[in-house]
């Protein structure tokens, strides 16, 4: 007899789903139980981790990673990483157990009313109405997150595994579903216009635009326009090599600032994110009214959130190829941006994270992906270390904790020709240490670097400039080093320049062919100013 189990698991390879993300409970048993040995299991020991990774997988694959969730707990766990998934663009087939189908009705223990627990995160959310239609379910799961580039959820009763499949149904669906490039056409003839009668355009990329042919043709449109290169405020991915002459840098995430940067400008051309990301509320209007806005995305969240005159759905690699082949190119001069520099600290001095970031700058190979999870030092981090190669930089889009470190290890899962430096502050850490065991366990060689400074950084100077004084206590009294040993991941603790620049000089140089994680436990001094809003460092 084939099984309903039998007919999934034949639609998880067609799909090329070969390695599932999991935090398994007992609902998830009879689909768990002597996995063939061409699908690879991946434990987490907590589901944020394991969406987390997952979520870097797919990011770094190019293709939907596959979860597998513990009913109400293991979902509930989930949603603020599935939400963050979301934000991130990145494809999920999430499967979650349920009771058996035959006592829902009766709520026995571990029954979840699952349905609408994720919010409105999910790109599409199903239940099949009988077991047999599960394979399908799955399989368009597997098509809507490719599509709208999100977790697509499939809940799946526990008894459905054993059931005898309909062989008349197949997996039901389309086998195939492409999605063809959304062709710019005449849909750019109105953009083309703005930027012909513009006087000083400004380009503005964001993390949609985060792939090599974008890259490069976004490249080629700057060059043609003649127009300073700005990256979206909180950016998630770079959309633009930012050691480019034109890259000017990241926009403010304040109303006052974004119009200052933009006052010169009569039209800007927002390309791959929306107009504009903000953070924290400030009164007054967006942008200055003699400036004219035009989106291009091939997101319609993107564009319907946006402050915009003309919005283009549409492929951005291929828009920006048509906009530039038919502008008349301008001159450029590129203002004078000297190289940050920095004195070593004296052997009495604590090493602050500029210092971290000024010896990674000198010895990071140019295709590392860099995760970030640092927001007291984002600013630091962004002037010292440059994306400078598409996806080589990733962070949590949400804007909350405990995205890097699992991510780091999936990014590196995903695409083990790239070495993956991880950076965090010793608060971020703490939201998903579990997932230093998985990185071990699966041979993930990410270096981790935690920014230790025993203390919310960013949160006491926010309370600090709102005039009051913070609740919360330092935690300098954790011990990161013996934490990560714990979890079966190698640390070192580093608490000098010299001790910094010796390890740095060991461990960089084979950092693409490195297979163990490693945590270097960096003590940093913990009274800098902190320069970025959102989160805790």
């Amino acid at each position: 007899m084939t099984t309903v189990r039998d007919a999934t698991l034949d639609v998880l390879r067609q799909c090329g789903m070969n390695r599932m993300f999991a935090n398994p409970g007992s609902t998830e048993v009879p689909f768990l139980t002597d996995l063939p040995d061409d699908l690879e299991f991946v434990l987490g020991l907590h589901e944020g981790t394991v969406v987390g990774m997952a979520t870097g997988y797919a990011i770094a694959a190019g293709k939907p990673a596959l979860v597998v969730l513990h009913t109400t707990a293991g979902l509930g766990n989930a949603v603020g990483a599935l939400a963050t998934a979301r934000v991130n663009r990145a494809p999920l087939v999430v499967l979650v157990g349920q009771q058996d189908r035959r006592h829902l009705a009766a709520e026995p223990f571990l029954a979840g009313r699952l349905q609408g627990l994720a919010g409105r995160y999910p790109v599409w959310e199903h239940q099949p109405v009988r077991p047999q239609d599960v394979p399908g379910a799955v399989r368009r799961a597997w098509h809507e997150a490719v599509q709208h580039r999100g977790p697509a959820i499939v809940v799946v009763p526990m008894d459905d595994w054993s059931a005898e499949s309909d062989p008349a149904l197949g997996s039901a669906g389309p086998v195939t579903l492409t999605r063809g490039r959304l062709e710019p056409g005449p849909a750019v003839d109105d953009v083309v216009r703005l930027l012909e009668s513009a006087e000083s355009p400004v380009l503005i990329v964001g993390a949609g635009a985060d792939e090599p042919q974008a890259w490069a043709e976004l490249v080629t449109l700057a060059r043609g326009l003649g127009a300073p290169v700005w990256q979206e405020a909180f950016g998630a991915r770079a959309g633009f090599p930012q050691d480019h002459p034109q890259f000017a840098g990241h926009l403010p995430s304040n109303r006052s600032g974004l119009r200052s940067v933009l006052a010169p400008h009569d039209v800007a051309l927002v390309v791959g994110t929306g107009a504009f990301r903000q953070y924290a509320y400030e009164p007054g209007p967006l942008v200055s009214d003699g400036l004219t806005v035009a989106v291009i995305s091939d997101d319609p969240d993107e564009l319907h959130h946006s402050h915009a005159d003309v919005a283009v759905l549409t492929d951005v690699a291929a828009a920006c190829a048509a906009i530039a082949a038919r502008l008349r190119p301008r001159p450029f001069t590129a203002a004078p941006r000297p190289a940050p520099e920095l004195e070593p600290p004296r052997a009495d001095e604590r090493l602050l994270p500029t210092n971290v970031f000024a010896a990674l700058a000198q010895r990071l190979p140019r295709d590392t992906v860099l995760v970030e999870e640092t927001p007291s030092t984002r600013p630091d981090l962004h002037r010292w270390l440059p994306a400078r190669a598409p996806r080589g930089f990733v962070s949590a889009a949400m804007g909350g904790l405990g995205f890097a470190l699992p991510a780091a290890a999936g990014l590196r899962l995903g695409d083990p020709s790239r070495p993956v430096v991880a950076v965090l502050g010793d608060g971020s850490s703490l939201y998903a240490v579990q997932g230093l065991w998985s990185a071990a366990r699966y041979a993930c060689g990410v270096l981790y670097i935690v920014l230790n400074n025993g203390r919310y950084a960013i949160m006491d100077r926010l309370a600090s400039d709102a005039g009051g004084k913070p609740p919360w206590p330092a935690f300098g009294e954790i011990d990161i080093t013996e934490l990560a040993r714990s979890l079966n991941c190698p640390a070192r603790r580093i608490t000098s320049h010299t001790e910094l620049i010796s390890t740095f000089d060991d461990v960089l140089p084979g950092l693409s062919t490195r297979t163990e994680p490693l945590l270097l436990d960096i003590s940093v001094a913990g009274d800098e100013a902190a320069t970025q809003p959102g989160g805790t460092s």
